[in-house]
């Protein structure tokens, strides 16, 4: 039996339409992915379900006594209360007594792993409020439970453990999200919001990707059904022209049912075309450069917290560099250290003259909010730009990102977050860049605008240095990945699951100092002062700079003499292993530099 039921729903926002005829059913313990292009009215729905705004028309109807509670994509909660009495007051109109209220909440914030239940609000990170968040509605005990996209401000451990969470979970849920890999782990049934098709709402029950597969083989079905009908109605058309009169009941059926063929094919080539994509596509400078920046010896910190210590970083065309680590690690600090924005404490970094950085900013904040959106689409104020040395209208830009004609006057404070992070993608790409800085670009994003950015990133020939919480565009897109430890610490991986085994690995074999006796008493050792570098040390050292040399000039030979792919395909893959080879030589030179010049200064502190 369903626990909530919609029927014919129907919204608009202003003269927007954003859905009609929505019907649909939810059950105990059904875990749904609600997913469909921005703008589709996703957030929308689930406010209605939730009751905090009203449908123009349709039906919800709530099993009697059903709990339900909404998590939206972001929650205001007091600063100054403790993370307990933020979870009561969430269940402060629930017909519950106090002390069981209590009892929920203090057991709901330990399985999220929540200690000190007197802890400030305001001491809290992004990631740790939207746990607090979710444990707030968790401590409800609810039967269904609206989330709208739960993984914003998470980082990807933060990601994993709600994945976890969710699985288990005894209730059933409707979220709202475009991380393609969180919706394949926790979904048993995807409705995707469309006004392609029939009612508006495709719905299979099954995960995530074997949606896709399933949504495939639909439209292909609906696709001959079309190229049938299509057949069908051109002859009752050419028999309805013919002047045939409508005099007998068959003649009329027939008109009838003429009439209703070219609906429905009127129907299916709206719902089996294929769809228009966004376009995302950011164009170089075409320098030819072989170094584009250098980081050397980077230090920063703020207070006591450690961002790096001694980074060493060529960045080169075609790198394309993937920042890893937990929130508050420092991957949006390095990123503002290369554009600029904020200086190092020690240490340097070079930016080869007349190297251009575009930076795009996770708070993407734009300037004027009572700005058209034609008027932020242009970075003059102008009705046409200049993409890729050709002269567009407002009017053809704004459709080649995928916005209607008729939102060119809405204001950019009317534009949901995707729409939004569209309008920066779009000034972005009117300006060419060496070196592209990206924070969490998929953020509000829809799947099909994240797919188009994953292959425009890959295209790009300038360097990339990205953050996302996206784990599967974090391993197609990245040559490499740089693990920050959060204690100044970087390392270098090949891959997403390599960091992920390592971290496992590490954890495993972490040791309880509880569980050494006390009456072992360590032996004290003597520490060694280092008075001079040994022989080999100091042979290495006096031909760091040429080895430095030949490696970065054997690199750029490589990079300037690339192999055909099409033409020779055996020769561009083993190119492409002494390409990354080589690029590796050079990043361990320049670490090995760091190391010893370390080793100088401690010597150097030793003798005074």
């Amino acid at each position: 039996m369903a626990i909530l039921s919609c029927d014919n729903l129907e919204k608009s926002i202003g003269t927007r339409n954003l859905f009609s005829g929505i019907s649909f059913h939810i059950h105990s313990k059904e875990h749904i992915g609600l997913i469909g292009p921005n703008g589709s009215g996703k957030s929308t729905l689930l406010r209605i379900l939730a009751g905090i705004i009203e449908q123009d028309d349709g039906t919800v109807t709530c099993k009697n006594g059903n709990h339900l509670v909404y998590l939206p994509q972001v929650e205001e909660i007091p600063a100054n209360l403790t993370i307990l009495q933020a979870a009561l007051e969430a269940s402060k109109d629930d017909a519950l007594d106090a002390s069981t209220k209590e009892t929920q909440a203090i057991i709901a914030l330990s399985k999220i792993g929540f200690v000190d239940m007197e802890q400030k609000v305001s001491e809290l990170s992004g990631g740790w409020l939207k746990r607090l968040s979710i444990a707030r509605q968790i401590a409800r005990e609810p039967e269904i439970m609206l989330l709208d996209e739960p993984t914003n401000h998470l980082d990807i451990a933060g990601i994993e453990w709600l994945e976890d969470f969710l699985k288990k979970a005894p209730f059933a849920y409707v979220l709202v999200s475009h991380d393609r890999l969180f919706l394949e782990n926790t979904t048993n049934k995807v409705m995707e919001l469309n006004e392609i098709y029939d009612g508006g709402l495709l719905t299979f029950e099954c995960p995530y990707n074997e949606f896709l597969e399933r949504r495939e083989l639909f439209i292909n079905g609906e696709r001959s059904r079309f190229e049938s009908l299509s057949n069908k109605s051109r002859n009752e058309q050419k028999w309805v022209k013919s002047g045939v009169k409508a005099r007998g009941t068959k003649q009329k059926a027939r008109l009838q049912e003429a009439e209703s063929i070219k609906n429905e094919v009127s129907k299916l080539r709206t719902q089996t075309a294929k769809p228009k994509k966004v376009l995302i596509d950011f164009e170089t400078t075409d320098r030819k450069t072989k170094r584009l920046a250098t980081l050397h010896s980077v230090c920063k910190s703020f207070g006591e917290k450690v961002i790096t210590t001694g980074l060493d970083l060529t960045i080169t065309p075609n790198m394309r560099i993937g920042l890893l680590g937990n929130n508050g690690v420092g991957k949006t600090t390095i990123m503002k250290m290369i554009a600029g924005e904020i200086e190092p404490d020690s240490g340097s970094i070079n930016i080869t003259t007349g190297c251009k950085i575009l930076h795009f900013n996770q708070n993407r904040q734009i300037v004027d909010e009572n700005q058209t959106l034609g008027e932020a689409l242009s970075l003059t104020g102008s009705d046409t730009v200049i993409y890729r040395g050709k002269e567009l209208h407002i009017s053809t830009w704004a459709r080649k990102l995928k916005f209607k004609n008729d939102q060119l006057k809405s204001p950019i404070s009317a534009l949901s977050g995707g729409e939004r992070a569209r309008v920066i993608m779009g000034r972005l790409m009117l300006q060419t860049a060496d070196i592209l800085l990206l924070d969490e670009p998929t953020n509000d994003l829809d799947i099909e605008s994240i797919e188009v950015l994953e292959e425009s990133l890959m295209d790009f020939p300038g360097a990339l240095i990205f953050v996302t919480h996206d784990r599967e565009l974090l391993d197609r897109v990245s040559t490499v990945l740089l693990a920050l430890d959060g204690a100044g610490g970087v390392t270098t991986f090949s891959s997403y699951n390599q960091w992920k085994n390592r971290n496992n690995t590490l954890n495993k074999k972490q040791v309880d100092v509880s569980a050494i006796k006390k009456d072992i008493t360590p032996k004290k050792t003597q520490i060694k002062k280092i008075t001079k570098l040994s022989y080999n040390e100091q042979r290495e050292w006096d031909s760091m700079e040429e080895a430095i040399l030949n490696a970065e000039t054997k690199l750029a030979d490589m990079q300037n003499n690339p192999v055909d792919a099409v033409a020779q395909p055996e020769d561009f893959t083993n190119y492409c292993e002494e390409l990354g080879k080589a690029q590796q030589r050079v990043d361990d030179l320049y670490n090995r530099w760091s190391e010893i010049e370390a080793k100088l200064a401690e010597i150097q502190e030793n003798k005074s």
